[in-house]
């Protein structure tokens, strides 16, 4: 009661015209560490996104919620009138992650014998995850909950909750067959036009078809799509990459690893199924084989993009990745999604198979980018968990490293090649005069080892500075409920 008759003589004692509501604090304070209207980022070592070399001894000036220059701190330039200067001597700057297979939803433990699968709009974890990882721009790849995530798009757009710049798909472009209940079958070429003019109309940015699908309606989709100015990528089964390609779709998701094109006897329309595709991949399909060679140049020549997935692949081959890489990301499941993901991931320990595929899917990513591709990446938080949002993210760029791409390259890859995509270069995905100062301050050098992806100390999202471990403490142990 005391406390509640002291605010009101501290709101009667405010000015005239000022009200209690302006003095509340921005419910994103308690995760800013740094906001600055004009900023000076000095004496740090600078992974630009362009896939150059990192330039040691370099001196960010932001203002406006932009970078105003990039220059070497040796100059000794004289600083912008009232900036304040941060001293990151030791620390990596690269630019923010662009996420382009990501989602607003985790698998839910716990399912009965009989039961569902289900997932669970993660709308308070994953935004938050997301930033806290790196990921400054996200591309949703496929929405269960649609209003709702553009609705927590516009959340954050309004500065209400904190989270990335958000590409929202409209729900996915399914056909009939799907395993999931909650996504809409479509009924031919005339609904799946239907569904992408409602939804470009309420808000919807981007579409993904899926696995079930028939030709007429994904060339519905894309038609429709493009009339609208919005681009649509795929996870497709029913229909292969090259027919996809010629029906002008703009992206593909996962890669070879997904692609149906070469199963003996595909029907048109078909989905042959996903393990006997997968095994047929492993057992029998040369990567260096003409026929895939072929597919690349087909993708390249039409301008088709492919999304790297490789956190949730590698889930799939046998004791993977190392738990050491996995603790941090566990903090954030609740003890159920932990539990239920630790005792799926201990049946696939002795699955060479899943080793293989992934191997396989590596070696395409290669000769994709030496083939002129454009390769972009994305973590997937789905499949049966342990894909945390952000966490994911970095492990994609640990496995690009692996996939014999260099660190900058694997950089490149998982920014500016996503803007590129997006046509939104001009504004973010490297480090340069005039852009969004979306940037990520690393404890260490990732050039030297990749791994320091995962020593986020600060992410800034338009000249804003937010405290990763702060986002992260405030969704721990919320992953796989909400």
């Amino acid at each position: 009661m005391q406390k509640m008759q002291c605010a009101a003589v501290l709101c009667l004692a405010l000015p005239l015209g000022l009200s209690c509501a302006a003095q509340k604090p921005s419910p994103l304070s308690p995760y800013i560490k740094e906001d600055a209207p004009v900023l000076v980022l000095d004496r740090v070592r600078v992974i630009d996104g362009t896939g150059a070399a990192p330039q040691e001894d370099m001196r960010i000036d932001i203002a406006g919620g932009k970078i105003t220059a990039v220059q070497n701190a040796k100059l000794r330039t004289a600083y912008p009138p009232n900036a304040k200067v941060l001293d990151l001597t030791g620390k990596t700057i690269i630019p923010g992650l662009i996420g382009m297979h990501e989602h607003l939803f985790y698998p839910l433990p716990d399912r009965p014998a009989d039961g569902l699968g289900l997932y669970g709009e993660a709308a308070d974890s994953a935004p938050r995850l997301y930033l806290a990882g790196g990921v400054t721009t996200a591309r949703t790849g496929g929405s269960l909950e649609p209003y709702t995530d553009l609705e927590l798009k516009r959340a954050i757009d309004a500065g209400k909750i904190p989270g990335p710049k958000f590409d929202i798909t409209g729900p996915y472009l399914e056909g009939k067959g799907t395993f999931a209940i909650q996504m809409h079958q479509l009924s031919g070429a005339d609904d799946a036009a239907r569904l992408v003019d409602y939804w470009a109309q309420e808000g919807a940015t981007s579409f993904k078809a899926y696995n079930y699908l028939t030709a007429d309606e994904l060339k519905a989709a894309i038609e429709h799509a493009h009339a609208h100015g919005l681009k649509i990528t795929g996870h497709l089964c029913s229909i292969g990459f090259r027919q996809a390609a010629a029906l002008g779709i703009d992206n593909l998701e996962h890669g070879l690893t997904v692609d149906t094109e070469f199963f003996p006897g595909k029907k048109p329309d078909e989905c042959p199924g996903f393990r006997a595709n997968m095994n047929y991949i492993v057992n029998n399909l040369d990567v260096d084989g003409p026929a895939v060679h072929e597919m690349i140049s087909d993708l390249v020549g039409r301008h088709v993009a492919i999304t790297s997935t490789l956190a949730v692949m590698e889930t799939f081959a046998g004791d993977r990745p190392p738990m050491e890489r996995e603790r941090a990301a566990l903090k954030t499941m609740t003890t159920e999604a932990a539990r239920e993901y630790l005792t799926v991931r201990s049946t696939m320990a002795e699955q060479k198979a899943g080793q293989i595929l992934l191997h396989k899917e590596m070696q395409f990513e290669r000769e994709f980018v030496a083939a002129g591709g454009l390769l972009m990446a994305g973590c997937d938080p789905t499949s049966y968990g342990g894909v945390v949002p952000g966490f994911g993210d970095q492990r994609n760029l640990e496995l690009l490293v692996e996939a014999g791409f260099t660190p900058v390259e694997a950089i490149r890859i998982a920014s500016l090649n996503g803007a590129k995509f997006m046509g939104k270069d001009g504004d973010i995905g490297s480090i340069a005069t005039g852009k969004a100062a979306d940037l990520v301050v690393l404890g260490a050098n990732p050039a030297e080892k990749i791994e320091n992806v995962e020593k986020v100390e600060m992410v800034f999202k338009d000249g804003v500075g937010y405290d990763s471990a702060a986002l992260i403490r405030s969704v721990s142990g919320t992953v796989g409920l909400r």
